[in-house]
């Protein structure tokens, strides 16, 4: 794994923080946003007999986390492929 030059060193850093800065905003927009900032207006609706704002809390925010790591894990190896520093 090595980079023709550091420019291409750089933008393979900044692409990758730039697909971190992303996901981890959905996961805080969903943790903190819809767990604690929305909650009464989410808990106006229900979600298999709980209210929704209560499910983000204690479930939601979970889920998306792990659903961010697979598509972390997918974006990454694009962006492998793309810059040419994919494992073999």
């Amino acid at each position: 794994m090595s980079f023709a030059s550091q420019d291409a060193a750089r933008a393979y850093w900044r692409a990758n923080l730039r697909c971190l800065f992303v996901l981890l905003s959905i996961w805080f927009a969903v943790s903190y946003g819809a767990g604690i900032l929305f909650v009464d207006e989410l808990n106006a609706i229900r979600l298999g007999g709980f209210k929704l704002g209560f499910w983000f809390a204690q479930q939601g925010s979970i889920y998306t986390f792990v659903v961010l790591i697979f598509v972390y894990v997918r974006k990454m190896n694009q962006l492998d492929r793309k810059f040419d520093v994919e494992e073999r």
